[in-house]
């Protein structure tokens, strides 16, 4: 091989070195979502009969064609609750503009249904974001819908008086456009403060979570 030859090929080695470094310059890799828990696989919520703030049904069929963040606890809950909503109604003009065939709605699910009342859960709900959605049942339907959503609420104090506290999940649960339940944002918890799930990291993962 003579040294013409020599230096062609050294020239097309280099320039194949040269494509195979800049082609993994120019692809960074793909982003991976960082703080929800997601589940293996989709969990089916199956039949959901819940009655709105507006005193209609709300269903399976209701959850299609959206993303759904959901939260379980009650309007008398003294932390948790308000700061949570509060929370999420900080971040919901964002999550709006997020690129997704099916928009993000907020779904607050109250377990405390004898005490919140659908005018209550109206003028509640209203207080924190008009757009969300606030829903309760009977305990006989909450129940099995609550352990579907991988949450738990339980009412430990004697409620004859009506003045009683409801131990309740705090996470934020993702529903995909399936009805489908497919992970949470779990809270965190810093000292002196209500243990909510952190809005930004909401923020920072449903673009990813809601990518085709």
């Amino acid at each position: 091989m003579n040294l013409r030859s020599v230096l062609i090929s050294l020239i097309l080695l280099l320039s194949l070195l040269a494509g195979v470094y800049f082609s993994t310059k120019v692809s960074p890799p793909e982003a991976s979502i960082q703080y929800a828990n997601m589940y293996p696989a989709p969990r089916d919520l199956g039949d959901v009969q819940l009655t709105d703030q507006q005193g209609q049904a709300f269903t399976a069929e209701q959850l299609k064609q959206h993303w759904t963040l959901a939260f379980v606890g009650y309007t008398y809950c003294p932390d948790i609750c308000p700061t949570t909503l509060a929370s999420l109604n900080e971040i919901y003009p964002e999550l709006q503009k997020i690129k997704s065939e099916y928009p993000v709605q907020v779904l607050f699910i109250s377990v405390d249904p004898a005490r919140d009342t659908t005018e209550r859960l109206k003028d509640y709900i209203a207080f924190f974001n008009p757009e969300f959605i606030a829903a309760s049942a009977e305990h006989a339907v909450l129940f099995p819908l609550i352990r579907k959503l991988g949450m738990m609420y339980g009412i430990n104090d004697s409620t004859e008086d009506g003045n009683y506290l409801v131990d309740h999940s705090a996470s934020v649960v993702i529903i995909n456009p399936q009805a489908q339940v497919i992970g949470r944002f779990k809270p965190t918890h810093q000292l002196g403060q209500p243990s909510i799930s952190d809005n930004q990291k909401i923020l920072a993962d449903m673009p990813l979570i809601m990518r085709p």
